[in-house]
Parts: structure tokens; sequence; C-alpha cells
């Protein structure tokens, strides 16, 4: 896997909130800013899913006894 340095500006209190909590897990600041983004992108894609699957549910309801066999 290839790997891009970028620059990131935060706020100071954000920056110190980071240094508190590498420290905690004892990592650096790139590995928990990765895993805070991939955080954040799993997120938005339950986000999505969910915002599909209750689009579906509007288009075609729960019929009043259709799951009552389960």
């Amino acid at each position: 896997m290839t790997t891009k340095t970028i620059h990131v500006t935060i706020s100071e209190e954000l920056l110190e909130m980071t240094d508190t909590a590498v420290r905690e897990l004892k990592m650096s600041r790139s590995a928990f800013m990765r895993y805070a983004l991939q955080q954040a992108l799993r997120q938005m894609k339950i986000a999505a899913m969910e915002q599909q699957h209750e689009a579906g549910y509007k288009q075609h309801p729960v019929e009043p006894g259709e799951f009552d066999s389960w």
C-alpha cells in the first residue's frame, strides 16, 4: 500500500485532545488519525445504508401479518 504525506490544519484544542488520546493508546498521531478517518468513513457508509433501508421501507412498507410466520 502506498502512503501519502498530507498537511492538516486543526485547532489547538483538537491537537491537545489528540495528543492526550495517542499517549493513552500508545500510538502515533498518524496511526490515530488513520484510525479516526477509517471510523468516520465506516460511519458514513453505515448511515448511507440506513437511509437506503429506510427509503426502501417507505416505498414498500411492511404489510400487516407479513412476518407472522417468523
